[in-house]
């Protein structure tokens, strides 16, 4: 093994080493910018990471050379601590895989050995194919590059130029470029005026990119609208991917009535109660509205259920206070104190 890696002492350091041009990405919940400078004190333990997945930090490095207009595409899997904090050993086990199979310059292109030693690399994850999309489009607007060739063939779709049943013309890499472009032209309003009319076939992908964008009001009209017609009809796939769509904007008023409402307004399914703590989570950084969610989920007289996503809450920094905060709170119901007795038990 090459001693190179002995003195790299971090990712952002073997990134900076080899000359490269990178932006860091979350994808474990869905796609955020993770900052340079915040990256840097993730990896130096200064901060927990912001977005914990299943006690992982899961991320795309996208770096490329100045004079190079195709970025290459790390997806990395690492472990975080009982703190949250990034694994250290784990980060310099995936950085000394890295110079062996490279060296410290990352640009050059793989032998076939090299390549071998990459894809045995422990730490490396393929995402879902919807999360890949995402991913690229939101890489080659970040670089100022064109959308992909599907653009223009998920544009013409969304205009109704061929009717609504050619969707088998659409191809999710199109409808995650549209998405992620909807501030350009007049793409949101293309998206507003088809959306009552795309099948679900277009629309569950779409809405797995929209969860990553924030939405104009009149969109989020749009899904609200459509999910309470899915919920209605008992399509319960199609309501769950439209309440996805709503989770990068559920700060706007539209949503936070909407999921508030939801919230406080029947027995919400398993499911339901998964999205909202994995992609909506954000709107349970309201004391009041994080209180009933935590009424709402013992509903479900599911002890495991509650376990796993009082876990997962409590993994975030954003939410952890809150949430210790309500569960001493001598406002809790009986059923709730009994499941957060049932909590420390073991």
């Amino acid at each position: 093994m090459s001693t190179t890696s002995n003195h790299i002492a971090s990712i952002s350091e073997l990134l900076n080493l080899s000359g490269s041009q990178y932006r860091i990405y979350d994808i474990g919940r869905r796609v955020d910018k993770i900052s340079k400078e915040q990256f840097e004190k993730i990896e130096s333990a200064q901060l927990p990471y912001p977005f914990p997945s299943q006690g992982h930090a899961q991320l795309a490095i996208a770096f490329w050379q100045k004079q190079s207009t195709t970025p290459y595409l790390w997806f990395v899997k690492l472990p975080l601590d009982e703190r949250g904090l990034l694994n250290q050993g784990a980060r310099n086990h995936f950085i000394a895989i890295i110079v062996e199979a490279l060296g410290s310059d990352l640009s050059v292109s793989p032998t076939e050995q090299q390549e071998t030693l990459l894809k045995k690399n422990p730490y490396h994850f393929t995402p879902p194919q919807y999360k890949l999309a995402a991913v690229n489009s939101i890489i080659s607007v970040a670089l100022k590059q064109p959308a992909s060739k599907f653009y223009q063939p998920a544009i013409n779709y969304l205009s109704g130029i061929n009717g609504w049943d050619a969707w088998h013309e659409v191809g999710v890499q199109g409808l995650s470029d549209v998405a992620i472009r909807i501030d350009d032209n007049s793409n949101a309003e293309v998206l507003t005026s088809a959306f009552n009319n795309l099948p679900e076939q277009v629309l569950s992908p779409l809405c797995s990119t929209l969860e990553n964008m924030v939405l104009p009001a009149e969109l989020i009209e749009k899904i609200t609208q459509r999910y309470v017609l899915a919920n209605s009809e008992n399509d319960t796939s199609l309501a769950l991917s439209l309440l996805r769509a709503l989770a990068s904007s559920t700060q706007h008023p539209y949503s936070e009535k909407f999921i508030v409402e939801l919230i406080n307004s029947q027995t919400l399914s398993e499911d339901t109660l998964i999205i909202i703590a994995g992609r909506l989570w954000s709107i349970l950084n309201h004391e009041e509205i994080l209180f009933n969610y935590l009424e709402q989920l013992i509903k479900s007289d599911d002890l495991e259920l509650f376990k796993a996503i009082f876990k997962d809450l409590v993994a975030i920094p954003t939410t952890r206070p809150l949430l210790l905060q309500a569960i001493r709170s001598p406002n809790r119901s009986s059923a709730l104190a009994h499941a957060i007795g049932e909590l420390f038990k073991q």
